[in-house]
This record gives C-alpha cells, sequence and structure tokens, in this order.
C-alpha cells in the first residue's frame, strides 16, 4: 500500500520547502505568503515597499516560519536574478516560486497612454517571465523538479468595460505562458500553473463587501454571474494555492486554476 494512502493529507505537505514569493506586499502575496509560512514553508518574500515587505514577514515569522526578504521587484533582469539569489543565500535552493506581483491601472483604449499599456503589460506579464526564467534555469540544473504558480485572472478570459483592454490583455498572456512552460518544462519535472480568482476580499476590494447603496448595487450585479452567490475569500485561494505548490498536483501542469466560484463557467 502507498504510504501516501494512510496519511492522504501528506499529498500537500509543504514542510521545509523553500519558496520565493514575488510582490510579497499585496494582496495575493501577502496571502500566499502567510498560508504558505503557516504549512511550514521557508520564505524569501520579495516586494518594493520594504514597510509592508517587513510587515508581512513578521507576520510570517509568527506562523514559526523561517523568512528572509528582499526589497526589489522583478522589474528587470537583475532584479530577478538577486532576488532569485537572495533565496539560494538564506536556504540553499529553491523548490516553489509564486509571481504575486503585478498591477491595474483602468482607462479607456482611446484615454490609455501607450506608456500606461506598456507598465502593466510589463507588470503582469514581462516580470512573470523573467522570474520565471531566473528560478527555472536553477530548477533546471538541480534536476529535482519545482513548483511555480503564476497570477491569472478571470479576465484572462472574459472582457470588462471598464477599461481593461491592458489588464485583460496582459492576464491572457499569463494565461498562454503557464500554457508553454508548462509543455517546455515538463521534462524536468516543473509544473507550472496559475490561478484566476475574481473578486476576493483585501484592501483594494473592501468596499464592494460594505452595506452602502453603491457597495450593494455593484455586488448584486456582480453575484448574479457567480453560480455560488458571493464574493472570494482569502480561504478560497488558500487552498487551491497549497494544491499547486505541492506534490498533490504532480501530474497537474500548463493549467489555469478558476478560482472564481464558477463566474468563468456562466
Amino acid at each position: 500500500m502507498s504510504d501516501w494512502l494512510r496519511n492522504p493529507a501528506s499529498l500537500f505537505d509543504v514542510r521545509g520547502k523553500v519558496a520565493i514569493v514575488t510582490g510579497a506586499s499585496g494582496a495575493f502575496g501577502s496571502l500566499a505568503a502567510q498560508v504558505l509560512a503557516g504549512a511550514g514553508a521557508k520564505l524569501l518574500l520579495a516586494a518594493g515597499n520594504k514597510a509592508e515587505l517587513e510587515k508581512v514577514a513578521a507576520e510570517c515569522r509568527d506562523l514559526g516560519a523561517e523568512v528572509a526578504v528582499a526589497n526589489l521587484r522583478p522589474s528587470t533582469e537583475e532584479g530577478c536574478e538577486a532576488i532569485t539569489e537572495a533565496a539560494i543565500a538564506a536556504f540553499g535552493e529553491i523548490d516553489i516560486l509564486v509571481v504575486a506581483s503585478g498591477m491595474n491601472a483602468p482607462a479607456p483604449i482611446v484615454d490609455m497612454p501607450l506608456e500606461q499599456f506598456e507598465r502593466i503589460m510589463d507588470a503582469n506579464v514581462t516580470d512573470s517571465w523573467l522570474m520565471s526564467k531566473s528560478v527555472g534555469k536553477r530548477m533546471i540544473a538541480r534536476a529535482r523538479g519545482g513548483k511555480i504558480v503564476l497570477m491569472s485572472s478571470a479576465r484572462g478570459k472574459l472582457g470588462h468595460p471598464g477599461g481593461y483592454s491592458a489588464y485583460c490583455a496582459s492576464k491572457s498572456a499569463i494565461d498562454g505562458l503557464t500554457k508553454a512552460l508548462g509543455c517546455e518544462w515538463g521534462k524536468y519535472a516543473i509544473t507550472v500553473n496559475a490561478i484566476a480568482p475574481t473578486v476576493f476580499r483585501s484592501a483594494l476590494t473592501a468596499w464592494m463587501f460594505e452595506a452602502d447603496e453603491k457597495a450593494t448595487a455593484v455586488r448584486n450585479g456582480f453575484l448574479a454571474r457567480v453560480p455560488l452567490g458571493r464574493l472570494g475569500e482569502p480561504e478560497d485561494l488558500a487552498g487551491p494555492l497549497l494544491f499547486l505548490c505541492s506534490r498533490a498536483s504532480d501530474f497537474y501542469t500548463g493549467h489555469i486554476l478558476d478560482a472564481d466560484g464558477g463566474y468563468s463557467a456562466g
């Protein structure tokens, strides 16, 4: 009998694994950091906001994790190499990469400067490509496999009337990158997957959870397309993240996991 049958929860065990989380001061990045910390992983947290980065690092240490930080964004090849080397210097290896860095700045396409479009594409796509390249080559050289998780969105599949031409395009590109790397790196036992949420509770979306008239109208309009009938909570992303970072997903690569309450099924 296989050992995991005696303890199926062991499939999700990431204790002692070394994880890099970029964008660790953001809504999903801080959640990812804390989930992995609570699950026993060792963490290299990277973000450009030093104060918020240190705050998240302290929260992860309170959960019992070993934590190192790099006050860097993955916006250049040199920066990504520095983040990767910081993880190796701190812990000797890298098992997991979560690219949670990104941005959105909505505007109608006719009003959006090219520079704004390029910033969104760089933050959401180029940074993910650069960080995956930097960590991936170390994983390939080590020959022990690895887990890479990128950040997509329901907007990678569906449009939005609120000036999302750059954001939707960037998340569609993340879906393509996930599939391409999943195919390219399968022979190295490196899985590459993405999580695609809709609205989940965070500092940025807290207003949608309020009881005032405007928030209620927006929320009800959105929920009319969500089969499960509610907005997302942080724990709704925690499970998919842990799945994609653990050996439970060893036969799962090149996929976009829609953590959206059924929104994209409608």
